[in-house]
């Protein structure tokens, strides 16, 4: 393709130090959902997402996120279980920024239906995960009695289990105990976030977009917006494809013709996702492989 030919590759080495400072940021926040569990160092939580998302490169349905909780544990002889948790928190608080995002960025740019649909759903997953955490941590017992009515139906293994990943989820809220917490979580997310939208702001500048199809700033944010979805709803390992497709027709509600959104898809998959399980295998390595337990092993100590 001659846009790869044409590309400024320049604008990929401090689009990767960006990726990587997203990165570090969101290790960051993720110290705050655990420090009531157990203090851990931030280059600790760094070193297990970068694995999680190296192994999501090859895993289907968000499986790298069972290895970034394994590393964590391993590291800091705690359950696995309870660092799972946390990220689950995580990840609510991931939905809720980019609903946020949408809904500001939907005042000067109109998202097509099904994007907006899709976000409903979201909206409602996360609005009943997030009243029912809001219930354990004001009226734990009450709410509990009422979980368990519903857990009755479940094997009673795997109701121990939903039990005991609840009350990781009650640690992971309760270590949020000053006002202050709450301020620098969400600081740490808008800065997690606009990284993410520079990211993508530094590769239209690679493909020159800005100049050839009079771009706006706000397409950084459409683009972040859209090729969540692949991220966030489970898919192929990697994303492959479902984002390519996402991204190429983000690009085209700009004009963008679909032979060059598609290698701004590639490049920018390559970086976001390969770049990193680069370092995510030498993170690994250093590990020490035979420290990550297999699927099956985490399976049966810990779900």
């Amino acid at each position: 393709m001659s846009a790869f030919k044409d590309a400024n590759y320049w604008y990929f080495i401090p689009t990767l130090v960006v990726i990587f400072i997203s990165h570090w940021f969101r290790a960051w926040r993720w110290q705050f959902f655990i420090k009531e569990i157990k203090k851990i160092p931030v280059s600790t939580l760094f070193s297990a997402t970068i694995i999680g998302y190296m192994a999501n490169t090859v895993l289907p349905a968000h499986l790298g996120e069972v290895f970034r909780a394994n590393v964590v544990g391993n590291r800091s002889e705690v359950p696995t279980s309870a660092i799972f948790a946390t990220i689950v928190i995580e990840r609510i608080a991931d939905i809720l920024s980019l609903l946020l995002i949408m809904v500001l960025t939907l005042f000067v740019f109109p998202f097509p239906d099904w994007v907006i649909e899709s976000s409903y759903v979201f909206f409602l997953l996360v609005v009943g995960i997030f009243t029912f955490l809001i219930l354990l941590k004001v009226r734990y017992e009450r709410t509990m009695r009422f979980a368990r009515i519903f857990l009755r139906i479940l094997p009673e293994r795997l109701a121990a289990k939903i039990e005991e990943l609840i009350e990781a989820f009650v640690d992971g809220i309760n270590g949020l105990k000053r006002k202050s917490d709450y301020i620098v979580i969400l600081i740490l997310s808008i800065l997690i976030w606009a990284l993410y939208a520079l990211s993508f702001h530094l590769i239209s500048h690679a493909f020159n977009l800005f100049e050839l199809y009079q771009l706006s700033p706000i397409s950084s944010l459409v683009l972040l917006v859209i090729t969540t979805v692949a991220i966030i709803v489970p898919s192929s390992p990697g994303y492959v494809g479902t984002y390519h497709f996402l991204c190429k027709i983000s690009l085209a509600m700009f004009k963008v013709p679909g032979p060059l959104g598609l290698s701004y898809a590639i490049i920018m998959h390559a970086l976001t996702t390969y770049g990193v399980a680069i370092v995510g295998i030498f993170f690994a390595w250093r590990e020490g492989l035979s420290r990550l337990r297999t699927k099956k092993e985490i399976s049966a100590t810990n779900y």
